[in-house]
């Protein structure tokens, strides 16, 4: 008995030990099968919501176009004429050795409180006399207070003809937008312009166009000009040389170009702030494809800016066909402009373009300008931001008062003139034209 007692005892002690395996093995599995279920809807929501997710951002997408070059051409767009504020001017003035006094005095005669100037000294200048520039801009009071007015730090080597000038003018333009975006017009001068109507005068009247408008003198290049520049490879010392030498011309010439036009022109403009940020950035590659192409270009200054301009769409309508400059040419014309004198004032001023050029330094011609044209008596041309007393010669743009207010003179009416004529509908219509 308690043999059998003993072993019934024992196998219900065992009967009851496979319960609580049981148990935990069937909460196990109820426990995965309910995170197996939830989990399966759980994904299939998330499936779809990222479906979802997809859908709207693909529609967003298609809507706006979320990408740089969208952005890009929305804030460009957006710069036109909703602006009330008075326009203001970004200039780069140029030079080489010899030429800082000049440049100083260009400078002067064309400051205003609301532009931004650059200069740049190409390195065949002296260190000595690039130090110096960068010392009297640095030290200048008004430019100290005012602070728009900059020397370039990095002196490049400039070749005349070469895509040197233009790279070089590409930098500055970079930094102008890098350093101040309350301007409008890019405009290139170089030691030997002077301007002919005071900055009154082209602020008044440029306050009054379209902020689009792209003065750039333009033709298609064609005939002779295509055989010598277009077809011939040059190489430009300028960029592996610490010295100015004239280009070199390589033995190899190569075809034309077929998928874009090629226009020259003259190498001084004024650009718009949309279209240089255009061949800055250069959102489709265009102006990056053609500064290749003119990297080996003869006279490129002469045709990069025109030939993008003239196949972009965008801008091709903008190109107004003047660089807004006098220059006089010998018949028939040579290599270089004929330097203007006091011979030349009254076609200067018949013109009724607010720049000419070239000037020889210090020729009297100047003097005449600076009294007759633009009333400069003390060391700035005068304008309505002088409020400054002028007795005992006094220097009245010592002391400055709004610059967004403008004195108008008689140049303003003169360049009122050419405007009308640039942009009647006879003039635009021959704009960036293209026979085949």
């Amino acid at each position: 008995m308690r043999k059998n007692a003993g072993s019934h005892s024992g196998r219900m002690f065992s009967d009851r030990r496979w319960k609580i395996p049981f148990f935990v093995s069937l909460l196990v599995s109820v426990t995965l099968f309910t995170v197996t279920i939830f989990g399966f809807y759980s994904s299939s929501y998330a499936v779809d919501q990222l479906q979802v997710d997809i859908i709207s951002f693909a529609k967003e997408e298609d809507s706006s176009d979320f990408f740089i070059e969208y952005d890009l051409r929305r804030s460009l767009g957006s710069n036109g004429d909703h602006n009330l504020e008075p326009p203001r001017f970004a200039y780069l003035i140029s030079g080489t050795k010899g030429d800082s006094e000049r440049m100083l005095r260009t400078l002067d005669a064309v400051y205003h409180p609301r532009n931004q100037y650059i200069l740049h000294m190409d390195l065949e200048a002296p260190p000595r006399e690039r130090l110096d520039l960068t010392i009297s801009v640095k030290n200048d009071p008004t430019f100290q207070e005012v602070e728009n007015v900059r020397v370039m730090a990095q002196s490049n080597l400039v070749t005349y003809k070469g895509p040197t000038m233009i790279a070089s003018t590409l930098q500055a333009i970079a930094i102008l937008l890098k350093e101040s975006k309350n301007w409008d017009w890019f405009i290139n001068l170089s030691a030997s312009d002077y301007p002919v109507v005071t900055q009154d005068d082209m602020l008044h009247v440029f306050s009054n166009l379209s902020r689009n408008l792209n003065f750039i003198e333009h033709t298609q290049l064609r005939g002779w000009k295509l055989n010598q520049r277009a077809k011939p490879i040059i190489i430009d010392p300028g960029l592996y040389l610490s010295k100015k030498s004239d280009i070199a011309t390589t033995t190899q010439r190569r075809s034309l170009p077929t998928s874009f036009k090629l226009f020259t022109g003259s190498a001084w403009v004024i650009l718009t702030r949309s279209f240089v940020e255009y061949c800055i950035w250069g959102w489709d590659n265009f102006p990056r494809t053609i500064l290749m192409y003119y990297a080996n270009f003869v006279s490129s200054p002469e045709g990069y800016f025109h030939t993008v301009i003239c196949n972009t769409e965008e801008f091709r309508s903008t190109a107004i066909g003047h660089d807004l400059h006098y220059i006089a040419w010998d018949t028939p014309p040579k290599q270089h402009p004929k330097s203007l004198t006091i011979k030349d004032f009254r076609q200067m001023v018949n013109s009724s373009a607010p720049f000419a050029r070239k000037f020889h330094k210090d020729d009297p011609v100047l003097d005449k300008i600076d009294k007759d044209l633009l009333g400069r008596k003390n060391r700035f041309s005068p304008g309505a931001w002088c409020v400054g007393s002028s007795e005992g010669e006094a220097d009245p743009c010592t002391f400055r008062g709004d610059n967004s207010v403008f004195r108008p003179g008689p140049g303003a009416k003169r360049l009122e003139e050419l405007m009308k004529n640039l942009l009647s509908e006879d003039f635009r219509s021959k704009q960036c034209q293209s026979q085949s």
